[in-house]
């Protein structure tokens, strides 16, 4: 028998193979995308993930394994190993892998792929002495996947491996055609509806290993491999079958090569003939599909128990590999301002706020009372947080002076009279985010102290409801207007609807708004004012910071567990502020100067006098309605005869107090939040 084997041999050439090669979906980036920032972060332990490939069924796709979305774990899992052997799509026959994403691509580049086809070797290795392949022959091809993703640039850097197992010396084919020729034409017939009937159904379909045996009536059948001792003795006609992805002519597939290392370490098998089963259209072609036999010599590492060297790497020219995939060139630009302006939030919960929360923030709906300087800052800022429906209102046009200072305008803006700021802002900030959902609002506020004639009144009317609809459609209102009496009916409807605002209310004690503060009511501050009262001038910093610290202000009270009912905090809780509070403590108010660069974190609270949210007026605006505001805005003492400030001032009229100032502050360069 040895020198029949060597005869053979000598009449025989090395046993070649066609590689695979991968084939990666840009779904499967996509979604290894969103499992690194939602999921892994930092982590870079290895993830367990699947591959597919079917019988070859035409030239042009053959000898692939493909990777698709589907191929990565669902986000909500843990990436446990664990091999997924669902055999019921017939084409899709599953190939277990193994994902090593690093951080950095100086990690990708370091890393050890020797030793990691060898540990994957030593896997398969494991699994054919132990005798799983007979259970689960889908164990027999693995792959290894490395990639590092870069996902600022969305180019994604990767190298696949197909672990084989080396025989030495090698396999020598003997003999190799057509399965057509090898099998008669009632053989044919038989082995080619045995096969269609095993891929057809739903728990072979997938099975890619299999035993074709063949009864001296030429009738064929399909058999699983742990079937093998219960026939092998018979005088029925056995080949070694697999699905074979390849459609070249004189060379079977890779897979070949793990499945003779099964049959000559597991059942010691030397002489090999196999069955390299093809498709045409979906369905079993002798025409396509090769039979040939193949002479295995004694291995070395067979009698020693070593684990047989390994290779598989995908090779250029003889050197493995690295591929990389751009994927910006090929996306949406509105949707990859979207993902880069997401991963920015993403990265900080990587290690600063796992706890952030990007979807309320997305979800919020913010009106800015005002386009001006402190408008655009605060547009600017909300949208670096991740909040996508801004609303902005202002009735001003943008002026020469504003491009400077407001960061949402240019030059252009400024032409022919100017553009009203709500519409430029609006315009300005969906060509800086297209993802955002912008509306400007051309409009002016009705003001207590500023009287308007009866012709006005319908017109005013008209714009107290409007504004009301606006309040009631948002959660935060933002009141960034330039004059304390534009603040007031804000404030007013913002109390009434109970919406989150700068300055509205919490449990327990009912903190204070922006009216608590003063004990006058809101008048013409506008009249009388020189050029740079008219112009708001103040230090060019001053904007920006007191703009971002109430966005910052914002994002805390979102993640307060009460919301918008958070308590105050002041900064003298501990060192770093609220332990309990991943943004840290939520102050009622925030004073400044930037003279000093010092900060103050104070708690206000609510005035049973107050002007704009006491009770006495939300009253008497929910009773009343719009001649309740037009009596303000008409009369300037109604709103303080109403709450008892008149009263109030008369008392304290009434006693001789001295006052000791020691310091003044300067207004230029003072802010409160």
């Amino acid at each position: 028998m040895e020198n029949e084997a060597i005869e053979k041999t000598r009449g025989g050439s090395i046993l070649q193979f066609a590689p695979l090669q991968s084939s990666i979906d840009e779904g499967f980036w996509h979604r290894l995308s969103s499992l690194k920032l939602n999921q892994w972060k930092t982590d870079e332990s290895a993830v367990s993930i699947t591959g597919f490939f079917a019988p070859c069924s035409h030239s042009r796709v053959s000898n692939h394994l493909n990777l698709l979305s589907e191929s990565l774990p669902p986000e909500s899992s843990e990436h446990s190993p664990s091999t997924n052997t669902n055999h019921s799509n017939r084409n899709r026959c599953v190939v277990p892998g193994t994902l090593y994403n690093t951080n950095t691509i100086e990690g990708f580049r370091q890393i050890d792929k020797q030793q990691l086809l060898k540990e994957e070797a030593e896997k398969i290795w494991n699994d054919i002495r132990d005798g799983k392949i007979e259970k689960d022959c889908s164990l027999l091809s693995r792959f290894l996947l490395t990639s590092y993703a870069d996902l600022k640039k969305w180019r994604f850097y990767y190298s696949v491996a197909f672990p084989a197992l080396v025989l030495d010396p090698p396999a020598t084919l003997v003999n190799l055609k057509p399965a057509s020729e090898y099998f008669n034409p009632e053989e044919a017939e038989s082995v080619s509806i045995a096969c269609n009937e095993w891929r057809n159904s739903t728990i072979t379909a997938g099975v890619p290993f299999f035993l074709v045996t063949i009864a001296s009536n030429s009738h064929a059948r399909i058999r699983h491999l742990n079937e093998w001792k219960s026939f092998r003795q018979g005088s029925e006609k056995v080949l070694l079958g697999f699905y074979d992805p390849c459609h070249l002519p004189n060379h079977p597939g890779w897979p070949l090569r793990n499945f003779l290392i099964f049959l000559y370490s597991r059942w010691n098998l030397e002489t090999i003939h196999f069955f390299c089963y093809r498709e045409n259209r979906g369905f079993a072609d002798m025409g396509l599909s090769i039979v040939g036999e193949a002479l295995i010599s004694p291995q070395e590492w067979k009698d020693l128990g070593h684990v047989p060297k390994a290779v598989g790497w995908e090779l250029d020219r003889s050197k493995k590999l690295t591929r990389s995939i751009n994927l910006a060139t090929s996306m949406d630009p509105t949707r990859l301002a979207e993902s880069a302006a997401d991963l920015n939030l993403k990265l900080m919960r990587w290690r600063a706020l796992p706890s952030l929360d990007l979807v309320q923030l997305a979800k919020t709906r913010c009106l800015l009372l005002g386009a001006g300087t402190l408008g655009c800052q605060v547009a600017r800022t909300l949208m670096a947080w991740g909040v996508r429906k801004i609303t902005l209102l202002d009735n001003g046009k943008v002026a020469m002076s504003n491009p400077l200072r407001q960061s949402l305008y240019t030059l252009e803006d400024c032409l022919n009279g100017g553009q009203y700021k709500a519409i430029a802002a609006e315009r300005s900030l969906k060509s800086i985010f297209p993802a955002v959902d912008a509306k400007g609002v051309v409009m002016a506020i009705p003001m207590p102290g500023h009287p308007v004639s009866v012709q006005e009144e319908s017109n005013v009317l008209d714009d107290c409801k409007k504004l009301q609809e606006l309040v009631n459609a948002h959660d935060v209102i933002f009141l960034l207007t330039d004059t304390r009496e534009s603040r007031w009916l804000p404030t007013l409807l913002s109390s009434s609807a109970n919406k989150l605002s700068l300055s509205n209310e919490g449990k327990g004690p009912r903190l204070g708004c922006y009216f608590c503060n003063d004990v006058v009511a809101p008048i013409d501050s506008t009249t009388n004012r020189t050029l740079d009262q008219q112009c708001t001038v103040t230090r060019p910093g001053l904007a920006p910071i007191a703009s971002a610290l109430a966005v910052e202000l914002l994002v805390g009270v979102l993640h307060h567990p009460l919301g918008m009912h958070a308590p105050a905090e002041n900064s003298g809780l501990s060192e770093r502020g609220s332990s309990e509070q991943p943004l840290g403590i939520i102050p009622h108010q925030i004073r400044a100067s930037l003279s000093q660069f010092s900060q103050m974190t104070l708690v206000g609270h609510a005035s049973n006098s107050c002007t704009a949210c006491s009770s006495t007026v939300i009253l008497e605006f929910q009773k009343n309605g719009m001649d309740f505001i037009l009596k303000a805005i008409n009369h300037p003492t109604y709103l303080e005869d109403l709450t008892g400030l008149t009263e109030l001032q008369k008392s304290a009229n009434s006693f001789d107090v001295d006052w000791d100032i020691e310091d003044e502050i300067d207004n230029d360069d003072y802010v409160e939040i």
